[in-house]
């Protein structure tokens, strides 16, 4: 049986995904005369669409394409490509983030814990070092540990589990729930934080490099300190235009390098290379964050800053990305260890239901969630 979908709708769904008629074709070699209105798919064919281009099939049948917007305060540059249309990959990783939030938001009032005083407690008149001083003792984000640590993976894994032991819930992943066929895309956003005093969530894309993160992870993290959710795509050479995101890129750069600090470190007369790359391992932060406090402490002009910037920026970009490691300990960090723990010990007592937890956590067998649940600690 053939349903009659507006051709539009089948445009629109494949130009959401990402995908030209080369692609789809492959799979759907109609497509083209669907789209020109010249035959109609089956409804099997239909469904296929729909997970094909990760659309939801009920769009499929509305008169004309629906205006997606992200569901929080979306701070991205303006003028980005990717601020126009949102793609399925982000709004379905800030869906399911969301329902992750609202069930640990009601997990954490039945073990009845107290809302966290940290967040929403900091303003953005106030001084960004004051602000960035008591993130790092509320955190235990010493600087002298971090020099101790042997790689920035080490780091950012001291960084997560400090975070997540105040309360936060920290997902980092590349891919949509467990989905190695849709990565997610660095260019288009870094992460998001969204706000809540009983289970504040931050997202960061693990499709970026392992130092980036760690700015990502600050700067979500002064988010939540002022109590806002935000869309983020910022880097550390960039001043937003939005005068939330300038306070939180600030301070997200003073947590990680203190100013104070850097230029006591900091040896001018050393090659600028040498520098960058020692000061880099010695707060196990990005090649790039170490270039913005040099020029903040007022050791680069703007000019140089930039050309420098460009420079190692490109360099990053050329370097080869790791592969993944063990499925369960990546996937504990994709979810959050603090989330995931709580999930899988409320399914096992039969208080979540099986197909619920599965959908949260992207799994499709009880056999990997069985597994998944030993590798926590919360099964034998």
């Amino acid at each position: 049986m053939h349903v009659e979908i507006t051709p539009e709708m089948l445009r629109w769904a494949r130009e959401r995904a990402g995908l030209d008629l080369a692609r789809v074709a492959k799979r759907f070699p109609k497509i083209d005369a669907w789209e020109q209105g010249a035959a109609q798919p089956t409804l099997k064919q239909l469904e296929d669409f729909a997970g094909f281009t990760h659309v939801p099939i009920g769009y499929l049948f509305l008169p004309e394409p629906p205006v997606e917007r992200v569901p929080i305060p979306d701070f991205r540059t303006v003028g980005t490509p990717h601020l126009d249309r949102p793609s399925p990959d982000l709004l379905e990783m800030v869906y399911i983030c969301q329902q992750r939030q609202e069930w640990y938001r009601d997990f954490a009032r039945t073990m009845g814990e107290a809302p966290l005083a940290f967040v929403g407690s900091a303003q953005i008149t106030q001084h960004v070092e004051a602000t960035a001083a008591t993130m790092r003792q509320a955190l235990g984000f010493d600087l002298d540990a971090r020099r101790t640590m042997r790689t920035w993976t080490d780091a950012l894994r001291g960084f997560i589990e400090q975070t997540e032991a105040l309360g936060v819930l920290v997902m980092c992943s590349g891919v949509v729930l467990n989905n190695t066929h849709r990565p997610l895309n660095p260019e288009e956003f870094r992460g998001f934080a969204l706000a809540d005093p009983l289970a504040p969530l931050v997202f960061i894309n693990g499709s970026d490099t392992k130092n980036a993160q760690m700015f990502t992870l600050a700067h979500e993290l002064a988010h939540i300190w002022l109590g806002q959710s935000a869309l983020s795509d910022v880097q550390p050479s960039w001043i937003p235009s939005h005068h939330v995101e300038q306070w939180c890129n600030r301070v997200a750069a003073e947590l990680l390098v203190p100013l104070a600090v850097l230029r006591e470190e900091y040896r001018a007369e050393e090659a600028l290379a040498y520098e960058v790359g020692r000061l880099a391992r010695r707060f196990k932060v990005s090649t790039l964050v170490i270039l913005r406090r040099i020029f903040d402490a007022g050791g680069l002009t703007q000019a140089q800053f930039w050309q420098e910037y460009q420079d190692e920026l490109a360099r990053l970009r050329a370097m080869p990305r790791g592969a993944g490691g063990d499925f369960h300990l990546t996937e504990a960090v994709r979810v959050s260890r603090r989330f995931a723990r709580a999930l899988v010990a409320n399914t096992l007592n039969g208080q979540t239901l099986y197909r619920d937890a599965f959908r949260m956590l992207g799994f499709a067998k009880v056999e990997t969630f069985h597994a998944f649940g030993r590798s926590l600690g919360v099964m034998d």
